[in-house]
C-alpha cells in the first residue's frame, strides 16, 4: 500500500479526523469516541509547493448513522444519494439527485419482501417457514413459484412463460 501521509486529531487516544492521501487521493474521516466513522470527505489532492491541498472541485461527502450505515454521499458536482434504514439494518428507502428513489419492506428474518422504485417497478417475494423462497412476482407480470423438500432442496419451479423443473 503506497501512503504519501497520515494526519490525525486525537482525543482521548481516539483519532477524531483523520487526513490521508493514499495512491494520489485524499481523504478525511471523521470519528465519534467509540471510533466509528461518522462522516467522511473525499477527493483529488492539488500539489501546491510541498503542501498538499485539498481540491474542492472532485470532492465527495459521506455521513454515516451510528451503525456504520451510509446515510448520504454527496459529490461536488451537486449530485447526491441518501439511503434510510429500518431498526434492524435493512435498507428501507433510497433517493438520488436524479429523481431515482426504492422503497424496501423486509419480513420479520430480515427478508427482502417488496421493492418498488420510481419509475413505478415492482416486486414481490414470498418465503416459508424455513427462509426459502416460495413465490416471486413483478409488476412486469414476470412470476415464479418453488417448492422445497423437507432438507430445503428445491424440487419444483414453475415461470409466467411455462418455464418448469419438476423432481417431487
Amino acid at each position: 500500500m503506497y501512503l504519501d501521509k497520515i494526519i490525525q486529531v486525537m482525543k482521548n487516544d481516539f483519532p477524531l479526523i483523520k487526513n490521508m492521501e493514499l495512491y494520489g487521493f485524499y481523504e478525511q474521516l471523521s470519528y465519534d469516541e467509540l471510533n466509528y466513522v461518522l462522516s467522511g470527505i473525499f477527493g483529488e489532492p492539488v500539489k501546491k509547493n510541498v503542501d498538499d491541498q485539498y481540491n474542492p472541485q472532485n470532492k465527495h461527502h459521506v455521513v454515516y448513522n451510528d451503525y456504520g450505515n451510509e446515510i448520504y454521499s454527496e459529490f461536488s458536482g451537486g449530485s447526491w444519494y441518501k439511503w434510510e434504514y429500518d431498526e434492524n439494518g435493512n435498507n428501507i428507502y433510497y433517493e438520488n439527485s436524479y429523481g431515482d428513489s426504492e422503497k424496501f419492506e423486509y419480513d420479520k428474518n430480515g427478508k427482502l419482501t417488496y421493492l418498488e422504485d420510481s419509475n413505478g417497478y415492482w416486486s414481490k417475494r414470498e418465503y416459508d417457514d424455513y427462509g426459502n423462497e416460495i413465490y416471486f412476482e413483478t409488476s412486469d407480470g414476470d412470476w415464479r413459484k418453488f417448492e422445497y423438500d423437507d432438507n430445503g432442496n428445491m424440487i419444483y419451479y414453475e415461470t409466467s412463460n411455462g418455464e418448469i423443473y419438476d423432481r417431487r
